[in-house]
């Protein structure tokens, strides 16, 4: 394989990005696009083809609680569908869960189309697989098989996952995932350890993005956010009772700086890693590897295995 230049130690990744863009929901009784789930729905209104990411939320999380950190990805060129897996009452069960995904993934080729502004296409050439905590795992479940899709995928962005839930995926074998795609694992600092002696670990040693990246096979990165916890990507205001106990009562959350910080490391982390995959602009991620110090926060645990 020949080798890349090196990089030149500058990125935009960690701004927003100047593509314009737009948000708007989908519900299951639109008249002629119903989708099998509510969907939250991101694009560029600049004509162009983009990638498109289907992202899947976390436990008991709603998906416009990561609407900062959607735009932030969109802005640079990304077309993201976030369904809702649950509406009401108690989260499915896990595999429920992972064929609504694989539900969603279809209509995404279908439908999604129809939906967009004029002359933005949806290039389905370039899929992302991508989710957090609960939905992470999800996510790998769906590109292992476990759900039924006619869709192949080109790249898999996960973070560490909230429980043990079927379907058990993690073998314990190093690098024993049959993933045809590169991945992309983001951890965080804190999300190992306990808010308080009541509540377990969000992201327990043994189950959390270590393994998770451990199991998977080249090209393969994982990045540690190291100064914040599970839940510092969502939003900064989550309304509601279960919005208020996910966000700041179950976690154990960063406090050395505000959330935006933790934001727009993912959201950078994400656009870096899917430039250099998808459409093999490598500067940016090249850059990152090099020097994490780019980061708006401390960034360790770096690693990059390459095909």
């Amino acid at each position: 394989m020949a080798q890349r230049a090196q990089p030149v130690l500058a990125t935009d990744v960690f701004q927003m990005g100047n593509i314009q863009w737009k948000q708007f929901n989908v519900d299951t009784s639109s008249a002629s696009f119903s989708p099998p789930k509510p969907l939250l729905i991101f694009t560029p209104t600049v004509p162009g083809a983009y990638p498109v990411i289907l992202f899947v939320h976390g436990f008991f999380i709603r998906n416009f609680y990561y609407s900062k950190l959607l735009a932030h990805i969109v802005s640079h060129g990304f077309i993201i569908v976030a369904p809702q897996l649950f509406s009401n009452g108690l989260p499915m069960y896990g595999p429920t869960e992972v064929e609504y995904a694989g539900k969603v993934a279809d209509w995404i080729a279908e439908e999604l189309q129809h939906l967009l502004p004029e002359n933005v296409e949806a290039n389905l050439d370039k899929l992302v697989l991508s989710g957090h905590s609960r939905g992470g795992k999800t996510v790998f479940a769906v590109a292992l098989g476990h759900a039924k899709t006619n869709l192949k995928f080109s790249a898999l962005v996960g973070t560490s996952k909230y429980c043990r839930t079927r379907p058990h995926i993690l073998t314990g074998k190093p690098r024993s995932f049959d993933l045809k795609m590169p991945v992309e694992v983001i951890g965080t600092g804190l999300g190992p350890e306990k808010l308080n002696c009541c509540t377990p670990p969000c992201a327990p040693d043994g189950v959390n993005y270590k393994e998770f990246f451990n199991e998977c096979k080249p090209p393969c990165a994982k990045f540690v956010v190291a100064k914040y916890g599970h839940m510092d990507m969502l939003n900064d205001d989550t309304p509601g009772l279960i919005g208020t106990l996910v966000s700041k009562c179950m976690c154990k959350n960063g406090t050395t700086g505000p959330r935006d910080l933790m934001r727009r490391t993912t959201g950078g982390l994400v656009v870096s890693f899917l430039r250099a995959q998808l459409n093999d602009l490598w500067k940016d991620f090249d850059a990152i590897l090099k020097d994490p110090n780019l980061a708006p926060t401390e960034v360790d645990g770096v690693d990059y295995i390459p095909a």
